[in-house]
């Protein structure tokens, strides 16, 4: 398999004209790449080691708006800069771009050269560095599901919005004769996230109309997040491409099922699953019950980590494989949590709850502090849940709103330790920014409603 590049093929490369640019790539708040497009003579003489960018690219919404409240930046402060160091172990080529290869960074502070420790990549880290503290590694994995439209976001966006048209017309759930009219940009995406080192396993069509999923192996929890957010970065450039738009957003239609972003993980010890017990009626060791017992007991505080937006709530609606209990269950697939692989080798938990919208880095990170709590605690698993669990009334709820999730985030005792207060409170202001904004817009269903009537 083709795989990442040292810096020995990169100097090959640009010597022989193959490669001519080089992107430097942080990971901002929202999981997007923000960076530089470096000549990669340049690159590979100077920049390599370090460049910098403005601090302001921790502290931004979607729309790129510097919103006041945060403590790292700000206005008055007169952002400043951060330092960006390549991690030449994620240097790699981009076959979807003519003679380009790409390199992921950590961000430092520009005085100390410390890690940032709002930074999504920083926060995964330290949470990895706890669980190896512990004896223990994770390895994860993520799916991407997203939305295909037949015009491109620059003509969606002229139009504001008014004529979304997905590129199929019906249910493509695992159908190979739709899906085969859609091979002109799922097999480019498949050959080049492959060519760039991501272990791509497949795709399908999804539960809706002009819905396709990704599936990438997995690997461990830092590769998992970066290889994550590669793959969604391609998947809109390779469209873009192609002549079509493609979406992240979680809720595009009300009368449509939402994108999500299932995160499967598993803890391993000295190269063997921590997770599997041969004795266990459903292989489950202990270990992973006190880390499942965790996950579940903590999915209300690090809920927004999975669901960041307004419009992200708006996936959790009955009925859509989209679950909205903090409960686990046996290959069921209405629960938040889903035991997959039981009775062999393979045993993992899957959380259902995250929508197509999530910073990978974030919702790892915050899941593995609530599973390492579980462990430190030796916390109990409930019973498995089963049956159809939208109905269960006893199963308790993870927050519905955006202002509810906000408010878990904000009073998290557990993530507090685990994260920082500072790293905690950055988030949340994130949080309360995007409801802020959009408590100020004035939607088309209010107009719709109210301009005759009221």
């Amino acid at each position: 398999m083709p795989g990442t590049l040292s810096f020995d093929d990169l100097k090959s490369r640009v010597a022989d004209g193959t490669i001519d640019t080089v992107l430097v790539c942080m990971v901002d708040m929202q999981g997007r790449l923000m960076g530089k497009r470096f000549h990669a003579a340049n690159f590979i003489d100077h920049s390599y080691a370090e460049t910098h960018c403005c601090n302001y690219l921790l502290a931004t919404d979607l729309e790129m708006a510097t919103p006041e409240g945060y403590a790292t930046t700000s206005w008055s402060a007169g952002y400043g800069d951060y330092v960006l160091r390549p991690d030449l172990s994620t240097l790699r080529p981009v076959p979807w771009l003519d003679g380009t290869a790409m390199v992921l960074c950590d961000i430092l502070d520009h005085h100390t050269y410390e890690p940032v420790p709002q930074s999504p990549r920083a926060i995964l880290k330290a949470q990895i560095a706890r669980l190896d503290a512990l004896g223990f590694t994770a390895q994860m994995a993520t799916e991407l599901e997203f939305f295909l439209f037949e015009k491109t976001h620059e003509e969606l966006r002229a139009d504001k919005y008014r004529t979304l048209k997905p590129l199929s017309d019906y249910n493509e759930d695992y159908h190979i004769f739709q899906t085969t009219k859609e091979e002109g940009i799922m097999r480019p995406v498949r050959n080049h996230l492959y060519a760039a080192g991501i272990p791509v396993e497949n795709t399908k069509g999804e539960a809706e109309a002009g819905q396709e999923e990704l599936n990438i192996r997995y690997s461990p929890a830092l590769d998992c997040a970066d290889h994550h957010t590669i793959a969604k970065h391609a998947v809109k450039e390779i469209a873009w491409a192609h002549g079509h738009a493609a979406t992240f957003l979680p809720k595009w239609a009300p009368d449509k099922v939402g994108s999500s972003s299932h995160v499967h993980q598993s803890l391993w010890k000295d190269g063997k699953p921590a997770f599997y017990d041969a004795s266990d009626k459903l292989g489950m060791s202990k270990l992973m019950r006190h880390y499942m017992a965790g996950l579940i007991a903590y999915a209300p505080d690090y809920t927004w980590f999975l669901a960041p937006y307004v419009n992200s709530y708006k996936r959790f609606a009955k009925g859509t494989f989209a679950p909205t209990k903090a409960v686990w269950s046996i290959d069921n697939r209405t629960a938040g949590f889903r035991l997959c692989g039981d009775g062999t080798k393979g045993v993992r938990v899957e959380c259902r709850i995250g929508g197509s919208d999530l910073n990978p880095y974030l919702a790892q990170a915050a899941m593995l502090a609530a599973g390492i709590k579980g462990i430190e605690d030796k916390m109990e698993l409930a019973p498995a849940t089963t049956g159809d669990v939208y109905e269960d009334q006893k199963a308790r709820d993870i927050p519905q709103t955006l202002r509810a999730a906000t408010e878990t985030l904000r009073g998290s005792a557990m993530l507090r330790a685990a994260m920082g207060d500072a790293v905690i409170d950055h988030y949340t202001r994130a949080a309360e920014w995007e409801q802020e904004e959009f408590d100020r817009a004035i939607t088309d269903w209010e107009i719709a409603r109210g301009f005759e009537k009221a």
